[in-house]
């Protein structure tokens, strides 16, 4: 009977999550398209979860030793996510994607990449500068910015990003592969994964359709 009972909660657990991915990842009828009108539902479905949020005011150093702040954001459309030099996982991954998104928006001076680095002791100015040539990032198009640990991790909770120190593993970062869209007026209008081609894919369609509201 304790054995039937226990299969039950896990069959009812399951129900639930198949439950909350369905209305919290996908369009109406249950279907992600490429097309713009859909694009443009998800953006929608997107600001109405977080209407609210606004993201603050912020101050970091970037590659080249330059302050960024959100005047430089104003106007724009702009990729936020957090990552770190030394990342042998999704980084290099999540890396590859922002260099797609680079160059499919090279000549589009309304938007930008602002990347934060989690590793605040490490990754120096010179560090970073050395990892965005690495990268081909274009100055002024794709910042990587470093600043105090305390004003990255709130940051990230603004951005709700998971990105903090391990505590099981000296030296080591535990941050998940997000990519979030930001529009014009500094809210965030989706949150994507950033290792995936098909979500990155569907972002490049979102940023297109919020360059031109």
């Amino acid at each position: 009977m304790i054995r039937f009972l226990r299969i039950a909660i896990i069959i009812t657990g399951i129900g639930i999550l198949m439950m909350a991915y369905y209305v919290f990842f996908t369009e109406p009828g249950g279907k992600i398209s490429e097309n713009n009108n859909i694009s443009l539902n998800r953006l929608e479905l997107m600001e109405n979860r977080l209407k609210s949020s606004k993201i603050p005011d912020f101050s970091f150093t970037n590659q080249y030793g330059e302050e960024v702040t959100q005047v430089d954001v104003t106007d724009k459309i702009y990729i936020a996510d957090f990552f770190f030099t030394s990342c042998p996982s999704i980084c290099p991954i999540m890396s590859g994607n922002k260099q797609r998104l680079q160059e499919y928006f090279r000549d589009n001076d309304n938007f930008m990449i602002l990347s934060h680095s989690i590793d605040t002791l490490n990754d120096s100015v010179s560090v970073l500068r050395e990892y965005s040539e690495n990268l081909d990032a274009i100055r002024g198009k794709w910042h990587l910015v470093t600043g105090s640990y305390g004003a990255i991790d709130k940051i990230a909770k603004e951005y709700y990003v998971t990105a903090k120190k391990d505590e099981l593993a000296l030296n080591s970062f535990v941050h998940d592969g997000s990519f979030i869209l930001v529009d014009r007026k500094r809210r965030i209008r989706g949150i994507y994964d950033g290792t995936n081609v098909q979500s990155t894919s569907d972002l490049i369609a979102d940023i297109d359709i919020l360059l031109n509201e």
